[in-house]
């Protein structure tokens, strides 16, 4: 009866929903993320503050130095790691979009420093790292929404291929029904 060494037959995998395959990827890709731009907060505040040790930059610009070394740290890291599975066509457009996005990450990131330093006067080198930090914070978000909704886009027979997939493996696993041949008489 087509048994296996034990005798029992091993129950066919339950296909996980939709919904569960969708929070599984997303909770993947902010992993993901959250490593590449962690290695790109460790190269912007390592930037930054050997920039205002070495130099007499003022803080903002330090800032920015930083800001632009980390994005293309950062860039290679998501393109290559975080994103490599994604549409891969466009590269030219693909790596504009993230500079256009990165410029206005920039501009969130430097804003909270400019604002802390220049509107409150917060500018001891300790206040300078927490609110390039807390200025880091706020532009990831918009940087995280940004990439993966309008630079690194999701190729779109993804979900489609990986259901379909799914499916046929399921099929594979049960067990056919016998056939009866009816008698034409």
């Amino acid at each position: 009866m087509g048994r296996g060494s034990s005798g029992l037959h091993a129950a066919p995998p339950v296909p996980r929903s939709a919904v569960r395959q969708r929070v599984d990827r997303l909770v993947r890709e902010v992993a993901k993320f959250g490593a590449v731009g962690g290695t790109g907060v460790l190269v912007n505040f390592l930037v930054f503050n050997l920039v205002r040790h070495v130099t007499d930059l003022q803080v903002v610009r330090a800032s920015v130095i930083a800001t632009v070394v980390a994005t293309f740290t950062n860039y290679v890291g998501y393109r290559y790691f975080t994103y490599r599975s994604r549409d891969k066509s466009r590269r030219t457009k693909e790596l504009s979009l993230f500079l256009l996005f990165s410029v206005v990450g920039l501009v969130i990131e430097n804003g909270v420093l400019y604002a802390a330093t220049y509107g409150f006067g917060w500018d001891s080198p300790l206040q300078s790292n927490i609110f390039k930090f807390l200025g880091i914070g706020i532009a990831t978000l918009f940087r995280f929404w940004s990439y993966r909704t309008w630079v690194f886009r999701a190729l779109p027979a993804e979900e489609p291929v990986t259901a379909a997939e799914s499916f046929l493996e399921t099929r594979r696993r049960q067990p056919e029904k016998p056939r009866v041949r009816q008698r034409v008489g």
